[in-house]
């Protein structure tokens, strides 16, 4: 089974449909077959991000470097923590453990 990997503007857009067009959330993560908890993930970071775009003067901030790699980091720990539990469901499933 491959894993698709969703760009920031791909999440983004997904968010974004649910919440204009009032899609439910089973319809949204039935349609582009992403997991609930993965949809919530991408909500509540979207959310603890937000207070960062109304901090400052005219609603803009400036990430810094070191704010895309650690965003970029934290992503890639995310994908990395999935990826082993489905492993490990894996060989429990097959008696290797």
């Amino acid at each position: 089974m491959t894993r698709k990997i969703f760009t920031a503007e791909q999440k983004v857009s997904i968010l974004k449909e649910h919440f204009e067009k009032q899609i439910s959330v089973a319809d949204i993560c039935e349609k582009y077959r992403i997991h609930p908890n993965q949809f919530y993930r991408w909500k509540k970071e979207l959310f603890e991000n937000a207070v960062d775009i109304f901090s400052t003067k005219r609603g803009r901030k400036k990430k810094s470097h070191a704010q895309d790699l650690e965003n970029k980091i934290k992503e890639r720990n995310e994908v990395i923590a999935e990826l082993l539990e489905e492993n490990l469901k894996l060989k429990k499933f097959n008696g290797e453990l």
